[in-house]
């Protein structure tokens, strides 16, 4: 029996709370505030904020459900009829204190349209201030288990395609050390509607507990005021990122979402410096070296 999008909706505001659950228990001091919200036009949603935590300095995950009626510029930019849509998911990014342990980025999403059209759509990334080579390993390998309990031709494309679309253009460089990336995925991939509904939850299911071991790694280490400024730039470099090429803020602002959901993956601060130059044979340098396409961080 296929699955309903019900089932999607109360699925992925589960996982929402799931998640927070457990990022709460590895901070240790921060709690996430609920903001339910609806939308003027069909739906809604509850965003779960961090802020202040132990490990957090500013977190959002999540979950809405909206439905309504297609803007014109999305039924062109989907080459669609004007339709009735709903769209559910769970997106999350968390902005850490410290330099030492990275940014990360989730989201999951299910969109279907009156005529019956429907796909899911989501991914993870990573985005370290520093690149460190055993945790850029470790998350690659757990998000490649994910992949291949489903297919294991997923793994290897889906990474190619988060290379492709975490890239931030105008600075030739990747937002981090990309992840996994898929979008429009349906049964033209050769799986049911139920099989890939148990992937993308698998997926969000992976995210907390391979987070946790990274906050978990990292969060004693000392910093200096030189990796706190290169944390503040490399912010500004996400910010880029999300207000010139990320398609969820497109499609949210688009869509007349509420603007605090869909801006909460903004850290509260970030810095931009003129014609920053790295020392040479720093750690810096050395990131910067590694944020490309095509690194192979699984054998």
């Amino acid at each position: 029996m296929s699955i309903t999008k019900q089932q999607i909706i109360d699925g992925f505001r589960a996982l929402q709370l799931r998640i927070t659950t457990q990022l709460e228990a590895e901070d240790g001091l921060g709690h996430f505030r609920e903001d339910a919200w609806e939308r003027p036009g069909g739906g809604g949603g509850f965003s779960r904020i961090m802020e202040a935590g132990a490990v957090v300095e500013k977190g959002g995950v999540n979950f809405s459900a909206v439905h309504g009626h297609l803007p014109e510029n999305i039924t062109k930019a989907l080459r669609v009829d004007n339709a009735e849509f709903l769209a559910t998911g769970v997106s999350i990014v968390i902005h850490p204190n410290s330099p030492m342990v990275p940014i990360i980025h989730m989201n999951v999403r299910y969109f279907e349209m009156e005529n019956g059209t429907w796909w899911f759509g989501g991914g993870i990334d990573l985005t370290p201030h520093y690149v460190i080579a055993d945790d850029a390993q470790f998350f690659h390998a757990a998000l490649k288990a994910t992949c291949d309990k489903t297919d294991p031709a997923f793994y290897s494309k889906f990474k190619l395609w988060a290379d492709d679309y975490f890239y931030i253009k105008h600075r030739k460089e990747t937002r981090g050390i990309g992840g996994i990336f898929f979008d429009r995925l349906n049964e033209e991939s050769g799986h049911t509607k139920h099989q890939l509904w148990d992937f993308v939850l698998a997926v969000g299911d992976t995210f907390a507990p391979t987070y946790r071991a990274l906050m978990a790694r990292h969060k004693e280490e000392k910093f200096t005021d030189i990796q706190r400024q290169w944390q503040l730039l490399r912010r500004g470099r996400y910010v880029e990122f999300n207000l010139v090429y990320d398609k969820g803020t497109k499609f949210g602002l688009d869509t007349d979402g509420r603007i605090e959901s869909i801006l909460m993956s903004l850290p509260t601060l970030a810095s931009w410096v003129y014609d920053h130059k790295v020392e040479p044979n720093s750690e810096e340098e050395k990131t910067l070296s590694l944020l490309r396409k095509g690194v192979n961080w699984v054998d």
